[in-house]
């Protein structure tokens, strides 16, 4: 509530007085991405919001606030001038790749951030074992919720590579876990499979595209919408503006994260 003051507010009024092009912001808690269409815009934006923090006692957190030039157009013009790839960011525990689809069109591929997933890996690891001296079916039921609780938020399109290997690595764990429980076990892998198969649910990609999920909630913003304004008569055209768009086309994001001084 604090930064919807001093953050958000401010960025619709700056985005109104002073940006050139499009101006999008994104904030969970003190983590925030400001997506820019023109890299002045960002550079100004970027001096000038250390100046508003400053006057609430707040800093942008120098570790983790950047430019990142980012978007369809990236990968050329940093060919063009001798530099490499476009670069990436980590936000909200996904690193976010400029990345091209089997058509060869632009998209922005999500993976799972390596250190987020290395924890996660870790803390589960020592809960299996644990749990090792619990009957399978318990162990069962609780893998089964830590499977399906990261698929929920993790397993968007493009990431089951990652997705899978959490997985993977999960039951490799589980396994370790169940020969330890005896030294004449039988828990070879052919049984493994069999528990695996009962109790882990497989990998499959949970969220749709971003695009697919904006049109089932905002059919009205959407040029082939025929749901009509609450109060105008069907088959009437809404009078009402649409949501803008940003355009990937150039886009220049500034990463930031607030600390108290």
């Amino acid at each position: 509530m604090y930064l919807h003051y001093v953050l958000d507010l401010w960025v619709d009024w700056w985005r109104k007085h002073h940006a050139h092009g499009d101006v999008i912001i994104v904030r969970f808690a003190d983590d925030f991405i400001v997506g820019f269409e023109r890299r002045q815009d960002a550079e100004r934006f970027r001096d000038e919001l250390g100046g508003r923090f400053a006057r609430f006692g707040l800093e942008l957190h120098p570790g983790k606030t950047r430019l990142v030039e980012f978007g369809r157009r990236a990968a050329r013009d940093r060919a063009a001038r001798g530099e490499g790839k476009p670069e990436t960011f980590t936000f909200l525990g996904f690193t976010h790749i400029c990345a091209t689809s089997k058509s060869g069109r632009f998209w922005v591929g999500r993976k799972t951030d390596s250190k987020r997933a290395r924890a996660k890996l870790a803390g589960v690891k020592a809960e299996i074992r644990r749990r090792r001296c619990l009957p399978i079916p318990d162990q069962g039921r609780w893998l089964a919720a830590v499977i399906r609780g990261h698929q929920a938020y993790y397993a968007v399109p493009g990431n089951s590579d990652a997705v899978n290997a959490f997985r993977t690595q999960v039951i490799r764990h589980w396994h370790e876990a169940l020969r330890r429980r005896s030294q004449r076990t039988r828990v070879n892998w052919a049984r493994m499979n069999r528990i695996v198969t009962r109790w882990i649910p497989p990998t499959r990609t949970v969220h749709p595209f971003p695009q697919a999920r904006f049109a089932a909630t905002h059919l009205r913003q959407e040029p082939s919408a025929v749901v009509p304004h609450a109060g105008i008569c069907a088959g009437g055209r809404p009078q009402g503006r649409s949501l803008p768009r940003l355009s990937c086309a150039d886009a220049y994001l500034c990463a930031g994260r607030h600390a108290h001084s």
